[in-house]
């Protein structure tokens, strides 16, 4: 598979998920679900232009590297844990539910985890731009995507009519996800965004993100070089 992706025999996508699958992640376990990169940081001007590598990521860092200095500030008294730069994970149960909630059978398990009601309308994945601010300006949110950000458009669209509420300070209404200026229909972003994926950019990068989720930055010195230790 490795070999067939360096070719270009197959797609960044299918690699991905060939990899997820090696790893163990599945569709059928929401605690081991798929995980894929954040790829682009620009969800504000009116066009996408891919072929500007500021318009990116930058792959070789974890998607919380802005709260590295956790490490050497955490000391446990009962020196029972190990210091980490991040408290929570890049992938879990509760941030897949928090993506698909407009989609069955996700809303249901939504509505379970948060005791029979949907959660507070601001904590809602109700915007692709202010989900990326969210991850610059908030240390305890490291969440990285999932494969339906790259094909599924309809997780985009509150097609079921779910009441999700409305956002404290703007009074907004929470329905269809914000998409990103330059996209102009849920189809449309995933087109690009899949585009994106494909891209010279990611394709010649990619490898520096796959070290740091399945290769040999997850741990050891390797992981604290790259700012990757997790609780």
């Amino acid at each position: 598979v490795f070999q067939k992706w360096v070719n270009r025999e197959i797609s960044n996508f299918d690699y991905l998920i060939q990899l997820n699958t090696m790893a163990g992640r599945t569709y059928n376990d929401l605690a081991q679900y798929p995980v894929f990169p954040w790829i682009l940081r620009d969800y504000t001007s009116e066009e996408l232009d891919l072929n500007n590598p500021a318009v990116f990521r930058d792959l070789s860092k974890p998607i919380g590297v802005i709260t590295f200095f956790r490490y050497e500030n955490f000391e446990d008294p009962l020196g029972m844990i190990d210091k980490f730069h991040y408290g929570t994970h890049y992938s879990n149960a509760a941030g897949v539910m928090h993506y698909l909630i407009r989609v069955e059978p996700f809303t249901t398990l939504h509505i379970q985890l948060q005791s029979g009601r949907f959660d507070c309308a601001d904590r809602q994945f109700h915007s692709i731009p202010a989900t990326w601010q969210a991850l610059m300006d908030n240390p305890n949110d490291v969440k990285e995507l999932i494969p339906e950000f790259f094909y599924f458009p309809e997780f985009l669209e509150n097609q079921n009519g779910f009441n999700l509420g409305q956002l404290q300070m703007s009074k907004e209404v929470v329905n269809d996800v914000v998409l990103p200026k330059w996209a102009h229909s849920p189809e449309d972003f995933i087109y690009k965004h899949r585009k994106a994926l494909e891209s010279e950019y990611v394709s010649a990068h990619l490898h520096e993100w796959i070290d740091l989720i399945f290769g040999y930055k997850q741990r050891g010195p390797a992981a604290v070089e790259a700012l990757n230790v997790f609780y």
